[in-house]
């Protein structure tokens, strides 16, 4: 099998590396083809896709779009998009308008419990305030010693319940489809196993994700526990998705998993890369 790693961040959302060092990292890890996921960002997509070519490796330009279906945040990767697509840049300048309000108020709440300045100290670790995000105010709380690592951050004060966590309207699941289908790309549903879903709503959200031209789910992530990739396997095949392997990597320290280090996928299914990879 192919080593393609198909999510992955940069420090054009949250990741710690540029595209350049991302690239880098994945040519030492053996990786035959990457791609640059950030977060409702493509900026870093030229960068990388010169890199690649520069390393000898394949490069698979993509997103990962934030999505409010109900009151779940889900993640939809484009795969093989088009950066200079109009539809998909307008939708994404967006929904990006947004991360500073939400990152003043998560800043207020930090200071209800005793943690000041944390929305400036946030803001210089994204370096822009268009990619404010919580895992900035995390990677801020883990600096302060309020935390002993980004998760132990998200668990105590970020995630939904706890006292810093802060609701906001991203796009709808319709518009990321229409976003990354009308520039060509491919809908992958990330990591599917972190979604809180009653196996109801599970069904229901699968159903629609694919009726409104989802192709795969991600299966072997870094995002998954090594004990889900059986289950995801499953569903894969019930609902017909093709599959996809990615790292979901932000940086050194905070991924269990570099790109290109996944084991493969089960050889019962097709990979989303199939059709495109040769």
């Amino acid at each position: 099998m192919e080593n393609f790693d198909l999510h992955n961040h940069s420090t054009c959302s949250d990741g710690l590396l540029t595209p350049t060092q991302l690239i880098d990292l994945a040519t030492r890890t053996g990786t035959d083809a990457i791609a640059l996921t950030d977060h409702d960002n493509i900026d870093g997509l030229e960068e990388a896709s010169a890199a690649a070519r520069r390393a000898g490796i394949g490069f698979v330009p993509g997103v990962e779009i934030s999505v409010s279906w109900g009151e779940t945040t889900l993640h939809v990767v484009g795969l093989n998009v088009d950066p200079a697509s109009a539809v998909l840049r307008d939708g994404l300048e967006g929904i990006r308008v947004g991360r500073l309000q939400r990152g003043r108020q998560i800043g207020a709440a930090l200071a209800k419990v005793g943690f000041d300045g944390t929305l400036e100290a946030a803001l210089a670790l994204a370096g822009n305030e268009t990619l404010l995000s919580r895992t900035h105010f995390a990677r801020h709380l883990v600096e302060r010693g309020a935390a002993k690592d980004i998760q132990n951050a998200f668990d105590r004060y970020l995630a939904r319940g706890k006292p810093a966590y802060v609701s906001h309207r991203w796009a709808s699941l319709e518009e990321a489809m229409e976003w990354i289908l009308s520039s060509g790309g491919v809908a992958v549903l990330a990591h599917p196993g972190r979604y809180d879903l009653k196996p109801m709503f599970r069904d229901e959200m699968l159903t629609q994700f694919k009726g409104l031209g989802g192709t795969a789910i991600e299966v072997v992530t870094g995002s998954h526990r090594p004990e889900q990739y059986a289950h995801w396997q499953r569903v894969a095949l019930e609902y017909g998705f093709l599959a996809s392997r990615g790292a979901d990597y932000h940086g050194p320290g905070e991924s269990p998993c570099e790109p290109g280090r996944l084991p493969p996928l089960g050889a019962a299914l097709t990979p989303v890369w199939s059709s495109w990879a040769h």
